[in-house]
Parts: structure tokens; sequence; C-alpha cells
């Protein structure tokens, strides 16, 4: 373990998180609120922590897969710390478990929060939970990477551990250059929803909040009914653009670049919109008679549907009051995800893929026990190590997912809300059912619950296997 190294990359990262904190800053001396100094004194706080990790380079080059997953974890404690810091100065949510939990659902892109009233926050709170969106979206250590000149193997293995899916490809033959690349289609489809949205007659302050919790795939809103309130015109555009940031980033890259053949072929994103359209007709059927005109029903289902499926959370109308079979799809629809390489949450298309051909690989061996069969998405063989990675994820996921059921029913909530909530935080989607629906909060769940849900959201932003690396005695070994 390289421990220096560790250092000085959590040492960046507060400093970056020091550069964060203009936003909120700026915000407060905008709309004069004392809330400023709460933000400023977070800042310097942040610069103490990080400057001195900072002024030397490590000379020790050896940087291994175990090194990377220690610092990305290590980062992100540093980054939901620090971020809580000003949460707890001002007062906007005095315990420290508590603005913990809401800092970690913004930095993970969940959405899920404890507050019950998010109208009287100042403007300086609201837009800081909706940035952390924006963060985390992209993942800070690939910011760190498209800004510093790392030597050494720093870059795959750090983006590795960060980078949601079964595996991480380069865009271009240097890792630095992938990030930038990345960061800049970010970016650039940020500014287009903002642009979209003000010509649309949107405030400013709502477009912004709105853009970075969308880009991100978070959903705090900053009205206590989410997207509820706001225009059908804004709705549309949302949901446009909270399916366009589940989809791989790789496939714009291949359209800026214009290669168009490559782009459409890729599977994953076709499943990835074929799952979009076919939940959207069942829900939209389903759920006719509850709105004024079948228009109105297939608006509300792709919103919600485009909503869920890439883990943004925003709710437009209150869901849990659906017929049964809208609401069991989109639960299904949470643990489906987004694809891999985007913003997005859940299990991830696909891993779903992967399984289902593993399977149907495995009933073809039962018929023809000598056939060699290979498992292949777009058009490339799929390795063994994939195979095997993406069963360890989902049997590790399927044992948190259980035992954090099984935690938080202590406080004796129905299982409804219990298992939606674990739901909703492990895939880093928001709201759940029930207690824990697009109009309720986890602001009733014990601390020791909330703890738990934090974990999870850890463990669904980072992949779990970061996250879990830092338990094992093995793990903190120098070398």
């Amino acid at each position: 373990m390289n421990f220096r190294i560790i250092a000085y990359i959590v040492g960046w990262v507060c400093n970056f998180q020091a550069m964060f904190m203009v936003l909120p800053c700026i915000t407060a001396l905008i709309y004069q609120e004392h809330e400023f100094f709460a933000f400023l004194i977070s800042m310097i706080v942040c610069l103490i922590v990080g400057f001195p990790l900072t002024i030397r380079k490590p000379k020790n080059k050896v940087f291994y897969t175990k090194d990377g997953c220690v610092a990305v974890a290590l980062s992100w404690f540093a980054l939901c710390i620090s971020g809580a810091v000003p949460f707890v100065l001002s007062g906007a949510i005095p315990h420290p478990i508590d603005a913990f939990f809401e800092t970690v659902s913004g930095f993970t892109t969940t959405g899920s929060s404890i507050l019950t009233d998010v109208e009287v926050l100042p403007h300086c709170i609201l837009i800081w939970r909706s940035f952390t969106h924006w963060i985390g979206g992209m993942g800070v250590l690939v910011f760190l990477l498209s800004l510093l000149p790392l030597a050494g193997g720093y870059h795959m293995n750090l983006m590795k551990a960060e980078s949601p899916g079964p595996s991480v490809s380069k865009l271009v033959p240097k890792v630095q250059q992938t990030a930038k690349i990345l960061y800049t289609i970010y970016i650039g489809m940020t500014l287009f929803q903002i642009i979209l949205l003000l010509i649309g007659r949107i405030p400013l302050f709502d477009t912004l909040c709105i853009s970075f919790g969308t880009a991100g795939t978070g959903g705090f809103g900053i009205v206590n009914d989410s997207m509820g309130s706001y225009s059908t015109y804004c709705q549309v555009v949302t949901t446009i653009f909270m399916i366009l940031f589940g989809v791989n980033f790789s496939a714009y890259y291949l359209l800026l670049t214009k290669k168009f053949v490559q782009a459409f072929k890729f599977e994953e994103v076709r499943y990835y919109f074929g799952i979009i359209l076919a939940a959207i007709l069942v829900i939209g059927l389903n759920t006719a008679h509850l709105f004024r005109n079948l228009g109105e029903a297939f608006q509300q289902a792709a919103f919600q549907v485009g909503s869920i499926i890439t883990t943004t959370g925003f709710s437009s109308t209150d869901f849990s009051q659906w017929p049964s079979l809208s609401k069991t799809i989109l639960v299904l629809l949470m643990f489906v995800g987004a694809c891999a390489g985007s913003t997005g949450g859940g299990i991830k298309v696909s891993r779903i893929l992967i399984l289902c051909k593993a399977a149907k690989k495995e009933f073809q061996l039962y018929l023809h026990p000598n056939a060699v069969k290979k498992i292949k998405m777009d058009e490339k063989t799929i390795g063994h190590d994939i195979i095997r990675s993406t069963n360890i994820y989902l049997s590790v996921y399927l044992l948190i997912l259980a035992a954090s059921v099984l935690i938080i029913s202590l406080d004796n909530f129905d299982l409804i809300t219990n298992f939606t909530a674990v739901t909703a935080t492990l895939n880093n989607i928001g709201p759940g059912l029930e207690i824990v629906g697009p109009m309720g909060n986890f602001s009733s769940f014990s601390y020791l619950s909330k703890c738990v849900l934090i974990f999870d959201m850890l463990a669904g932003r980072l992949e779990i296997f970061p996250l879990m690396l830092l338990f094992f005695k093995g793990t903190w070994k120098k070398f």
C-alpha cells in the first residue's frame, strides 16, 4: 500500500472541494445570506487539510489496483465529510449524522433526503445540495485526472475504481485525455439543458439546480413536490436529458467523431432504450385513468420511467399512488439502472445483459454439452474475468441488500418501506415507496438505520468493491 500517493490524492480532493464551494459562496453573497460564513470556514478547513498533503509529489510511483480502490474510497469519505460541514455550521442540518446522510446522498447522486421542508432553506444551501450531484455524477477523481498531470500508473487504476460498470475502456490511448473528453461532453450537455430551460422561462436559480441534478442523475429538489410544480415544457426537457445522461458516454464520443455505425451498434444502449419504451407504454396505458388524457399519462409515465431507470429520482407526481403493476415496473427499473459509463446508478444494463447471456449459454450447454459457446457483446467476446466479476458483484450486492433490509427492520416500519428504502439507496435512486415515497423522506429512520443507508449509498456509487476493500486486513499492508 502506497500511503503517500493515497494521501496526495486525498489532499487534492480536499483542495478541489474548497474550489467547489466557491459557487455556494457566490450564491450567498448574491442573496445576502449569512450562511456565506459557513461555506467560507469550510473552504479554509479543506485547504488546511489538503494543502500540506499536496505540497510535494510522492517519489514512490508504485500504484496498484488496490491502491486505486483505497484512494477512491478515502477520497469519497473526505469529499462527503467536508461537504457536510456547511450544513452543520449553518444550522440547516444541525445533527452531524443527518448532515452526513444528506451530503453522501448528494455526492453519490442518490437524492434521498432527511429534510421535511426544503423550501425554507437558503439559496446557497439549496444550490450546494444540487451541485453535489453534479460533482459526484461523473466522479471527483475523473475530474482530478482531467486536470492534474499525475505520473505513473495512477490514472487507469483510479478510473477503474471510480467509474461505473463491469469494465472501463479508454476512449483514446491516454487516460487523462479520456477524462478530459468525458468532462467536456458532461459540461456541454449540462450547458445545453440550462439553455433549453432558460428558453422555457424557468428562473436561472431553478434552472441551475434542476440541470445539476439531471446531469448527475441525482434528484434533490428545491421545492417540496420535486418537479411537480414546474411546467410541462420543463418536465419534458428534463425527461429527455435524464435519459440522455443515462447513456454510455462512449456512444457520444463515437457520434462526435462521426463513427455513427459503431455508436448505433452499442448493444447496451439499444436494450436501454428498448426497456424505457416498453416501460413507458405499459405504465402509460396502466395509469391512463388517473390523468386528464392519454397524452398526459404517457408524459408522466415517460418522466418517471426516465427518472427511475437513470436513478435520477425526480418526481413529477406521487407515483406511490399508481396501480400495483406500474409500481412494480418502477421497482424493477430501480434494479436495472442506467448504462455503464454513464452518470446513472443501479446494477447497469450491461451487467443484466451479461447475466442473461451467461444463463443462456448454460442452458445451451445442457442441451449440447460438447458445444463451444462464447458470450459476445458488441461483436466482442466477453472474457471470463468480466463474467466472474459480474457474478461476484451481484452476489455481494444481494447480500448487502438482504443484510441492510434486516438491520433497518429494527425500526419497525413496514416491509415495503424498508425494502424500497434500501433499494433506493443501494441503487442511488432517491425515493422509494410508502414512508420514503416521492412525497416522503428518510427522517423517520433511526441513526443506526441512517448509517446503514449511508453505507448503501456509498457502496452503490463506488460499485461495492472499493468500499469493501477497506474492511480487509490485507488491504493495509504496505506492499
